[in-house]
């Protein structure tokens, strides 16, 4: 077995286990294709795929093959790109969920790389689901989230506090810092972050343990969309307190608390348990658990 055994097995995974697109995808014969499938199968003494009439099906065995594959696979381009790039200084490729890549993200790497000059980062701002998917393909070396990934197979650890904020219109119908109980509070119209985001998982997690169901009138990416919603009256937003800041202090929208509800939370590094940390990686980690302590906070710059 080779890593091009792996690769071409990876392939037909990829491409719906279909050995014609996959011979497609990596330009080879398609009975080249079918070939190392029936050596790995013949090497392992096992079967990768079930052959239902002219369609492929993994097995549960393929599956496990898959996900070692996976991770043979991405262990072998972190060696590629580690050994091959090294007159490039280093290459990171960081991934941050929509609250800490629009607020800390940029300030980590700015402080990085006077640091570290020749170090090249990469940067994918996303929901923490789509985090948690680049982690476990290894698209990423790792990742900056809110709250905890799902996966048990994604190492993580809490690195800075925050908090959630319940935002209000500045119209008179509320109180500054006034007191909700929990069936004030479950009779507003929400406006709510989009469902994979970890502000929302972080929402959701809290309002179920306390017993309430929420379901909210408007979703979205963007955190004007909802400030500028309970702006014009439309219903309450929950979003991180920092990222709302600026129309707090402008006046544009009030905030009140909940009765029991505590929506303080932490941000996280995650990684692949089976990844290996450079360390030029360690030494990024380090410079974001520590940067408060060492650095002046970030400014932040309005909303996104």
């Amino acid at each position: 077995m080779t890593i091009r055994h792996i690769r071409i097995f990876l392939a037909v995974c990829n491409c719906g286990c279909n050995t014609t697109h996959a011979a497609e995808h990596l330009h080879l014969a398609q009975p080249a294709v079918s070939l190392a499938i029936r050596e790995l199968e013949a090497h392992y003494g096992v079967v990768l795929f079930d052959r239902i009439g002219r369609r492929l099906v993994l097995t549960e065995t393929g599956r496990r093959f898959r996900d070692y594959a996976l991770h043979i696979s991405s262990l072998f381009d972190d060696m590629e790109r580690e050994l091959r790039d090294g007159d490039k200084f280093g290459l990171l490729r960081v991934g941050a969920s929509i609250t800490i890549g629009a607020q800390f993200l940029p300030y980590y790497v700015k402080t990085f790389r006077g640091l570290n000059p020749g170090v090249s980062v990469q940067a994918v701002i996303q929901p923490s689901q789509l985090l948690e998917e680049n982690l476990l393909e290894n698209r990423i070396d790792f990742a900056l989230m809110e709250g905890h990934p799902r996966s048990s197979v994604i190492r993580s650890e809490e690195y800075m506090s925050d908090a959630l904020t319940v935002i209000c219109p500045n119209d008179g119908s509320f109180r500054p810092n006034q007191v909700l109980s929990l069936q004030e509070f479950a009779g507003q119209n929400f406006l709510l972050r989009e469902r994979g985001s970890g502000t929302r998982e972080e929402f959701e997690r809290i309002v179920e343990a306390a017993g309430l169901s929420i379901h909210p009138v408007w979703e979205a990416m963007s955190t004007t969309a909802l400030v500028n919603g309970v702006i014009c009256g439309l219903g309450i937003a929950v979003l991180p307190y920092r990222m709302v800041l600026g129309p707090l202090e402008r006046g544009l929208v009030t905030t009140v608390r909940v009765e029991g509800l505590n929506f303080r939370r932490h941000f996280c590094i995650a990684y692949h348990k089976d990844k290996y940390l450079t360390p030029l990686m360690k030494s990024f980690l380090d410079l974001c658990r520590n940067y408060e302590i060492d650095y002046p906070a970030p400014q932040y710059n309005g909303l996104y």
